[in-house]
C-alpha cells in the first residue's frame, strides 16, 4: 500500500510544475508593460507590481502608469517590526534592519538585526574604547554613554569647560577634617595634619583624611622651650610658660608666651658664705616666704613686710654684734645691694605711680614709677631728698616705665669701725690746712645710710650730677677744731663682699646745724659722717721713738744691775727688777708693733694688742707692789717686811693675766681694733680692762705718795733737826720725783687727756711716759751710792785697773742695819 500512496505523490507533483510551467509559458507569451515605474516590475502589457518593500498608492499591483513604487517605512508607525529592547529600528530603501542604540552593541560585534529575537545588546565602556576622549578629564561610563568630569580635587573652569582647576576644600567648607587636625590643600586633594601642639590618637596616621589628634603636654615630655627662670603651664594645643612665683618679666618680654623670660623680684638671698648668724638665717628664710608668697596685686604689702624684717633684723642686739668686722660690714653690703635690686622689681610691678612708707623703726623708703618724662624729678621724705634728670634715671631705655627710689635705714651698728678711703685731692687739701699728713680718720655715722636705685642700673659715672639733701639730728660738732668736719661719703663694696667709705665723686656744697647738700657724679649708698682726722705730728713721734728707744737702754741697763750687783739685793731690789722687765717688754713691743698695717685687724696685731695689755697691767702691779713695799719701809718700818717673793710674783703676773685673760674672753674681738694702732678697742667699753685697773693702781699709789712724802718729812725732822730748810727741800724734791716716777703717778696725765688735740697735755704725758726708763735708771742707779761704787768697780776692770780690796771691803761695810740708813738718797734711790 506504501508503494501505491508513493506513487500517487509523485504524481501529482509532476502535474502540479506541468501547469507552473504551462502557466509561467503563458505569461511569457503574452506582452509586458514597458511604463511600469522602478522598484516594480511587469506582470503583463496593462499591470506592473511593486518591488518587496515597496508599494504604490492602488496597492502591490497597479495599473495607472502614473502610480509609482514608493518605500514602505517599517520602522514607522504603525509599528510593523519589534526590534527589542535597548534597540532602534533602521528604514532602508526596500526594507530595514535593526540597530542597537548607541552606547549599546551586539554581543557579536555585528552592526545589525532584524527582529527581537536576534537582540543581544549590551552597554558598551567608552572610556575604555576611547580614553583620549576626555582628554586628561576623568572619563564615567554611564549606562548606554559616558561623560567626563575633572577629577576629585578639580573643578571645571568656568572660563574654558575643557581645563580643570583645583578646588581649595579647605577654604570652601567642603573638607571632612576633624577639628582637632588642620586641612593642608594639595592639588587636586587635602590633607588632615596634626596642628602644632597635637599628635594623632593612636591608631590613626597624620595625614589621611580621618585623622583625629590629640592635645601633646609638652611640658610634661619635656617638648617646650620654656626658659630656666619659667614654669610650662600645658595648654590645648600649646603651652605657655610662666614666671615663678615672686618673678617677674624682663624689659621687653610679656608673662605667659612661649619666649617669656623672667627676673626675680627676690632674688635667692642667702647668708653670705662663711658667716654663721641666727638672725639672718631667720631674716632670709622670712624674705624666702615672702617670694614664695608674693602676689602682684599686694606688692606695696611686700615693700612693708620687707622693711619690717630689716628693721627687726637692725635694732634688736642679736649674734650680728659678736662677729668681726669684715663680716659686718660683708652684711652689711649684701644688703644694702639685695635691698636695691628687690624693691627695684617691686617698684617695676607695683600699679600705683608714688609711693612712701615710714616704718615704726624709722626706716623710710620713697619711690616713683612713672612714664619716661623730661626735666628734673625731686623724690625723698623726712631723712633725705634728691634731685635728678629723667635721662639719668631712665638711662639707655627709650620707653617703658621708670623707677626712681631712695631708701633710708639705720646701719650704724653694721657699719660701726668702717674705713675711710680719702681721695688724692682731699689728702692733699686736708695736709695744706691741718699742716700735716693726715694718718688716720676717726668716724661717726651722723646720717641714716641712703641707698638709691633706678631703672638705670649703669649709674657707675653718670651724665650728669645727682644733688642730694641729707637731714640729721641737730649736731653739736657743728662748731668744731679744725680737725673735725662733715664728709659726704659712700659705702663702696669691694672683692671679698665687705666694703668701706669713700669720698671720690661727691662733693659737700654746704651745710647747717641739722643738714648738709651733696653732689655725685655716682651712685651708691650715701651717707654724711663726722669726721676726725688723725695728723701726724712729726715732733711727737720723734719724741716718742727717741725717748722709748733711750729707755729701752737705760732699762736694760738696770735690768742687768739689779741682777748683777749683790749690795743692793733685796725685796725692794727684786720689784724694781720685774717693774723694768714689764716696762721694757713692754717698751720693745710698742716700738716694733704698735702701729697698724692696713685696714684690717690680723692677728698679729691682736697679738701685739694682747701682749701690750699684760705687759702694761703687769708693770703697774709691780708699780703697786712699789708702793706696798714703800709703805712697809718708811710707814710700818718695825712692823713688818712687806709681801714675800712668791707673792710678789703671783699678784706681779698672776692677776694682769687674770684681768687680760676675762677680758678676752667676754670680748675675743677687743684687742687690735683701734682706728690706727694695735691696741684697745674703745667701743663697748672694752678698754676699760687697762683704764680700770691703771686708775685704781694710781689713786693707791697717789696715796701712798702722799703719806710717804708726809712721814719723811717727819723723819728728816726727827733724824737731823738742824738740817738747812734748803737741802731739806732739795731731799725732799728729788725723794718725791723718785717716788712719783716709781709709783706710775705720771700716767695720770693720761688719765685727763680727754682732747687730743690738747698740745700740753698730749706732749707732758708722751714726754714723762717714754722717758720713764731713763728716770728709773737715773733714781735707782745712778743715785745709789752702792751702784755707783759697783760701776766704777766695774770701770777699773775694763780699763784694767786692780780693784783694791780693801776699798771692797771699805765699801761693804758701809752699809748698816740701823733702818734710819733706808732712809738716806743715795743708798735707797730716793
Amino acid at each position: 500500500m506504501g508503494g501505491r500512496y508513493g506513487a500517487i505523490f509523485l504524481l501529482f507533483h509532476v502535474l502540479t510544475v506541468l501547469l507552473t510551467l504551462s502557466e509561467v509559458g503563458s505569461q511569457k507569451s503574452k506582452p509586458c508593460a514597458r511604463w511600469c515605474p522602478a522598484n516594480s516590475s511587469c506582470v503583463n502589457g496593462t499591470a506592473c507590481r511593486c518591488a518587496p518593500g515597496f508599494n504604490s498608492s492602488s496597492g502591490e499591483i497597479f495599473t495607472n502608469p502614473l502610480e509609482s513604487c514608493d518605500d514602505i517605512n517599517e520602522c514607522g508607525p504603525p509599528l510593523q517590526v519589534s526590534c527589542g529592547r535597548l534597540a532602534d529600528c533602521q528604514n532602508t530603501e526596500g526594507g530595514y534592519h535593526c540597530t542597537c542604540i548607541k552606547g549599546y552593541e551586539l554581543i557579536s560585534g555585528a552592526t545589525t538585526f532584524r527582529n527581537a529575537s536576534e537582540n543581544t545588546c549590551r552597554d558598551v565602556d567608552e572610556c575604555q574604547q576611547k580614553p583620549k576622549t576626555c582628554k586628561g578629564h576623568i572619563c564615567i561610563n554611564t549606562q548606554g554613554s559616558y561623560t567626563c568630569q575633572c577629577p576629585p580635587g578639580l573643578e571645571l573652569n568656568l572660563e574654558d569647560p575643557k581645563l580643570c582647576t583645583d578646588v581649595n576644600e579647605c577654604t570652601s567648607g567642603r573638607n571632612p577634617c576633624h577639628n582637632s587636625t588642620h586641612c593642608f590643600n594639595l592639588v587636586g586633594t587635602y590633607q588632615c595634619r596634626c596642628r602644632p601642639g597635637w599628635k594623632p590618637i593612636p591608631g590613626s596616621p597624620n595625614g589621611p583624611n580621618n585623622t583625629v589628634c590629640e592635645d601633646v603636654d609638652e611640658c610634661s615630655s619635656g617638648q617646650h622651650q620654656c626658659h630656666s627662670s619659667t614654669l610650662c603651664a600645658n595648654t590645648r594645643g600649646s603651652y605657655t610658660c610662666d614666671c615663678r612665683q615672686g618673678w617677674v618679666p624682663k624689659p621687653g618680654f610679656q608673662n605667659k608666651q612661649n619666649t617669656t623670660i623672667c627676673k626675680e623680684i627676690f632674688p635667692t638671698w642667702t647668708t653670705p658664705p662663711g658667716i654663721k648668724s641666727q638672725s639672718l638665717s631667720v631674716f632670709f628664710e622670712e624674705v624666702k616666704k615672702m617670694s614664695k608668697n608674693f602676689n602682684p596685686n599686694f606688692t606695696q604689702e611686700s615693700m612693708r613686710k620687707l622693711i619690717t624684717s630689716v628693721d627687726d633684723l637692725l635694732k634688736t642686739p642679736s649674734d650680728l654684734e659678736a662677729l668681726d668686722l669684715t663680716s659686718r660690714h660683708r652684711i652689711a653690703t649684701h644688703l644694702l645691694s639685695g635691698l636695691e635690686q628687690i624693691l627695684r622689681n617691686l617698684a617695676k610691678a607695683m600699679t600705683k605711680d608714688s609711693f612712701t612708707y615710714r616704718s615704726p623703726g624709722d626706716t623710710e623708703l620713697s619711690l616713683v614709677v612713672q612714664e619716661q618724662g623730661k626735666g628734673n624729678i625731686t623724690v625723698g621724705q623726712s631723712h633725705a631728698r634728691m634731685l635728678l634728670d629723667w635721662s639719668v634715671a631712665a638711662g639707655a631705655k627709650k620707653s617703658g616705665r621708670t623707677v626712681v627710689g631712695i631708701l633710708s635705714s639705720n646701719m650704724t651698728g653694721l657699719l660701726a669701725n668702717a674705713t675711710l678711703n680719702l681721695d688724692s685731692k682731699k689728702k692733699a687739701e686736708l695736709k695744706r690746712r691741718l699742716k700735716g699728713p693726715v694718718r688716720g680718720v676717726q668716724l661717726k655715722l651722723v646720717s641714716t645710710v641712703n641707698s638709691v636705685f633706678l631703672s638705670n642700673t649703669n649709674t657707675d659715672k653718670l651724665d650728669s650730677s645727682v644733688t642730694f639733701a641729707f637731714s640729721y639730728p641737730n649736731l653739736s660738732e657743728q662748731e668744731s677744731p679744725p680737725r673735725r668736719e662733715l664728709i659726704c661719703a659712700f659705702w663702696k663694696s669691694v672683692s671679698n663682699g665687705s666694703g668701706y667709705w669713700a669720698t671720690s665723686g661727691c662733693w659737700k656744697r654746704g651745710s647747717t646745724n641739722s643738714s648738709t647738700t651733696c653732689q655725685c657724679n655716682h651712685l651708691s649708698s650715701f651717707a654724711i659722717l663726722m669726721a676726725h682726722y688723725d695728723v701726724e705730728d712729726w715732733k711727737l713721734a720723734l719724741i716718742t721713738k727717741v725717748g722709748l728707744a733711750l729707755s729701752l737702754v737705760c732699762l736694760l741697763l738696770c735690768i742687768l744691775t739689779f741682777l748683777l750687783v749683790r749690795p743692793i739685793q733685796g725685796s725692794r731690789t727684786t720689784v724694781h727688777l720685774h717693774l723694768c722687765i714689764c716696762l721694757f717688754v713692754g717698751s720693745a713691743i710698742f716700738l716694733a708693733g704698735i702701729e697698724k698695717e692696713g685696714d684690717q685687724v690680723g692677728l698679729r696685731c691682736r697679738l701685739v694688742a694682747g701682749l701690750l695689755h699684760y705687759c702694761f697691767l703687769a708693770a703697774f702691779c709691780w708699780m703697786s707692789l712699789e708702793g706696798v713695799e714703800l709703805y712697809f719701809l718708811v710707814v710700818r718700818v718695825f712692823q713688818g717686811q712687806g709681801l714675800k717673793k712668791r707673792w710678789q710674783c703671783l699678784i706681779g703676773y698672776g692677776v694682769p693675766l687674770f684681768i687680760v685673760g676675762v677680758s678676752a674672753a667676754i670680748n675675743n674681738e677687743g684687742h687690735g681694733r683701734r682706728h690706727r694702732n694695735c691696741w684697745l678697742d674703745t667701743k663697748n667699753g672694752f678698754h676699760w680692762s687697762f683704764l680700770g685697773p691703771v686708775t685704781f693702781t694710781i689713786l693707791c699709789n697717789a696715796v701712798i705718795f702722799v703719806i710717804t712724802i708726809w712721814k719723811l718729812t717727819q723723819k728728816f725732822s726727827e733724824i737731823n733737826p738742824d738740817i738747812k730748810k734748803l737741802k731739806k727741800a732739795r731731799v725732799l724734791t728729788i725723794t718725791a720725783m723718785a717716788q712719783f716716777v716709781m709709783l706710775g703717778c705720771t700716767w695720770v696725765f693720761g688719765l685727763f687727756l680727754f682732747d687730743e688735740d690738747s698740745q700740753v697735755l698730749t706732749y707732758t704725758f708722751t714726754i714723762l711716759n717714754c722717758l720713764q726708763g731713763l728716770f728709773l735708771f737715773v733714781l735707782y742707779c745712778l743715785f745709789n751710792k752702792k751702784v755707783r761704787e759697783e760701776y766704777r768697780k766695774w770701770a777699773r776692770m775694763v780699763t784694767g785697773n786692780k780693784y783694791s780690796e780693801f776699798a771692797t771691803s771699805t765699801s761693804g761695810s758701809g752699809s748698816s742695819h740701823n733702818p734710819t740708813q733706808a732712809l738716806r738718797p743715795s743708798e735707797c734711790g730716793m
